[in-house]
């Protein structure tokens, strides 16, 4: 007998937020996620999604043991700017057992229904602008911070339930000692370029980065716009991703193109802190968590560019190509491994093209499913 209750009280978050350590326990790619992170995440008098939204996590019992969890999700402003009427599923994880994964699944089809929602979409932790995917391709190693993981069954669980694909999202390695050194090595000439033409490149300002996130948000919603299942962040919700991106970032993967002071391209790369995460138990960051974090950070050898975007008029100049070389530069500079570039839509042809020609690998797919409800 599986029982399905709702997430109501703090104990039950946390025992929601717990329950994927003790499912992972013996999997050497797990990342335990930030507790602090992923309680504010779920907290609806905290995270400014609920300023507009709502999500209801649920939890699965079998036998007075949890062996599932889901949450279902209703993106309002998801659903003004696409034109859609749709609610998400996202935070899915299950053991291997097709039952409990049907009973997750309709519960929150019905959540949705509910709503008035006619599709189910999902795996997403509440919007695209944070984690979503299904890994598909890629379970070798472990994924870069701000990215998922999960077991391979859980494709069979979700095509079992009748979803269907609606996009698949890459994520590319590009290392350090085998990336193309031609963006590198024209960089000085494609920016004199530039210059040229009133365009010039900088990195971030940390020392005024609440008005360089302010700048970055406005170019952030119109250089994402026509990516499938975007949603332009509120300003709540960019200031909210950017004072925890201010405590990882490192301004030497994060530039900015500008034309006459105004952003019209920009690049964001943040040390892979997965790196020490996977070392913190249970992501509590207290009572040695904290010290890890912090002593761990210099010894980072890999990053992931989570952003990389450039206004429609301005693409095409050589500006996607200057970010990337600036990246690549300073990587080697550093002493970085290499770095992720994640996640590109499958159909984005020439932002994957721009990472194939670096020599930029395909070593992670993750899946958007989709069914009709």
């Amino acid at each position: 007998m599986i029982n399905i209750i709702p997430v109501e009280t703090k104990k039950q978050r946390a025992e929601f937020i717990d329950f994927p350590h003790d499912l992972y326990s013996e999997d050497p790619n797990y990342v335990p996620e930030l507790f602090v992170g992923q309680d504010d995440l779920l907290n609806p008098t905290k995270h400014p999604f609920y300023l507009h939204s709502s999500a209801q996590p649920f939890l699965a019992y079998r036998d007075g043991k949890i062996v599932g969890r889901i949450a279902a999700i209703w993106n309002v402003e998801h659903n003004k700017f696409n034109h859609v009427n749709e609610g998400q599923f996202g935070f899915f994880d299950c053991i291997n057992d097709q039952e409990v994964a049907n009973a997750l699944f309709l519960t929150a089809e019905k959540w949705v229904k509910d709503k008035g929602g006619n599709k189910l979409v999902g795996p997403i932790n509440l919007s695209t602008n944070e984690t979503c995917g299904l890994l598909i391709d890629g379970f070798n190693l472990p994924p870069m911070a701000m990215m998922t993981y999960n077991y391979p069954y859980y494709i069979n669980l979700i095509d079992n339930y009748n979803f269907g694909k609606q996009v698949d999202l890459r994520a590319y390695l590009v290392k350090t000692d085998t990336a193309s050194l031609r963006s590198v090595k024209l960089l000085d000439r494609l920016e004199e370029r530039l210059k040229r033409s009133g365009i010039t490149l900088r990195e971030i300002n940390l020392n005024d980065f609440k008005a360089e996130a302010e700048r970055i948000k406005k170019i952030y919603n119109k250089a994402w716009d026509k990516n499938l299942g975007f949603v332009p962040m509120t300003d709540a919700e960019f200031a909210w991703v950017a004072k925890d991106l201010k405590m990882i970032v490192d301004p030497s993967f994060c530039s900015i193109a500008e034309k006459n002071g105004e952003i019209v391209g920009f690049s964001v790369g943040i040390p892979n802190i997965n790196e020490i995460l996977i070392k913190i138990k249970k992501g509590r960051l207290l009572p040695t968590g904290i010290f890890k974090l912090l002593l761990g950070k210099k010894k980072i050898k890999t990053l992931r560019v989570m952003m990389l975007g450039v206004l429609e008029d301005y693409r095409k100049l050589g500006i996607e190509a200057c970010l990337y070389g600036r990246i690549i530069k300073n990587a080697k500079i550093k002493g970085i491994y290499g770095a992720e570039c994640s996640w590109m839509l499958e159909h984005n042809y020439m932002m994957n093209h721009a990472i194939e020609q670096i020599n930029g690998e395909l070593y992670k797919t993750y899946r958007i499913y989709e069914k009709s409800i």
